[in-house]
């Protein structure tokens, strides 16, 4: 009997397994088959967030590379643009020190090697930099005496002349192939003079306004004589007080770029020293051989326009047309004409690429775009310091961005306690 029973309880116990068993397979497949209808409803895992080395965050990944790159360049550009402009306002505020600052820098660079020369026959250097200071000034004072000089005896028959010429101009308008009535020419010599009359009043206010301004003409010249004495005298020294307030890493870069920007600025002032007066030499010969009045005074002018390239040897060039066109006539112009245009071709082809080199060579177009700021900003002054600004500039820029000379590993470095 229980033998039977445990029988039994077998046979139960294995039915109720098999029966487990399937209702678990049926629940596993209907679950299967219910979750495979919306399979292509459940949403995929979420990507990796791509950042790049350039970002923060990744809305700043969303954003395209093109954009980024444009807008970073954007907001540098404008605050470079902001602190140029600040620098341009403080120089505007004390244009009165910073003027007679670069005019002294510029008689350095031409001076700075007759000094050198004084100090090699072992004189003091303030008794060098003193007796090169005083002779320039006596070339500056003679050429200037001379030239008023020749410009005051002359100024009554060129007056006449002008008068003649003037004369001249209204009987070709009458007989010319304008062919205007006396009353037509009349009318426009009223007209010239009503606006002469109409601008008195400006033209007054501008000479008591210069008038107003020899105080500072005064300080700005003695300034100049002043900086120019200690420039010549002290300038290497104050040059490398001015590198040592810079960081120890970068004195080693700027102290070349400056020695390189100041040998640029010298070599240019020379050259263009040397080229105005071939140029003042050439054309002030042209006008004595044509009998042209005020020959020194016009060379005098060329010369001086010559330190603005390209524009102030046109306009000098003009003057002395003029001149010739006033006094001699229209055939003494146009060979006046050609003489300026040959000697501007000599110096623009032979002696610019000669004397100046490639230390200080500067395209055309930024000479004029650099001329054009100078005189937008600063006129007469700005149109002279535009080109040796942009040639030490120049020259800075291409030192700084060179790489450091690397320093041998078994190299012995020495240093001292003056340096």
């Amino acid at each position: 009997m229980n033998r039977f029973r445990r029988v039994r309880d077998n046979l139960k116990r294995a039915y109720d397994s098999g029966r487990d068993s399937v209702r678990t397979a049926r629940a596993a497949s209907s679950s299967q088959e219910r979750w495979t209808d919306y399979d292509e409803f459940v949403p995929p895992p979420p990507d990796p967030a791509i950042v790049h080395h350039s970002t923060s965050s990744r809305d700043d990944a969303d954003v395209p590379q093109p954009l980024r790159i444009a807008a970073a360049w954007s907001w540098r550009l404008i605050v470079v643009g902001v602190v140029g402009w600040a620098l341009l306002q403080l120089i505007g505020v004390v244009s009165v020190v910073v003027v007679p600052l670069a005019i002294a820098l510029l008689l350095t660079a031409l001076l700075k090697p007759a000094v050198g020369w004084l100090l090699g026959l072992r004189l003091p250097p303030s008794l060098a930099t003193f007796l090169v200071l005083v002779g320039g000034l006596a070339a500056v004072a003679g050429t200037l005496t001379l030239v008023v000089n020749q410009f005051i005896e002359g100024v009554p028959q060129l007056t006449q002349n002008a008068t003649a010429g003037v004369r001249q101009i209204q009987d070709w308008a009458r007989t010319g192939p304008l062919h205007l009535s006396d009353a037509q020419v009349d009318q426009a010599i009223d007209s010239g003079q009503e606006w002469i009359n109409a601008n008195t009043s400006s033209l007054t206010s501008t000479g008591i306004a210069t008038a107003a301004t020899i105080a500072e003409l005064v300080t700005g010249l003695l300034l100049v004589l002043f900086a120019t004495f200690f420039f010549l005298r002290d300038g290497r020294k104050i040059w490398r007080f001015l590198v040592r307030l810079f960081p120890v890493s970068a004195r080693w870069s700027l102290a070349d770029a400056g020695d390189a920007s100041w040998r640029t600025l010298g070599a240019y002032v020379r050259a263009t020293v040397l080229v105005a007066f071939i140029d003042a030499l050439g054309i002030g010969l042209a006008l004595l051989v044509l009998e042209v009045p005020f020959p020194f005074p016009l060379a005098a002018l060329v010369f001086l326009g010559a330190f603005i390239p390209i524009v102030g040897a046109s306009v000098s060039g003009a003057v002395a047309v003029l001149v010739a066109l006033v006094d001699q006539g229209w055939v003494v112009a146009l060979i006046t004409l050609g003489a300026v245009i040959l000697v501007q071709q000599v110096e623009g082809h032979v002696l610019q690429p000669l004397i100046m080199g490639r230390a200080v060579a500067v395209h055309p177009l930024a000479v004029i775009i650099g001329i054009a700021c100078g005189v937008v900003l600063a006129g007469i002054i700005g149109a002279l310091v535009a080109v040796p600004l942009i040639a030490v500039l120049n020259t800075g820029v291409r030192r700084l961005s060179r790489r450091r000379p690397e320093i041998p590993p078994d190299a012995v470095v020495v240093t001292t306690g003056n340096a």
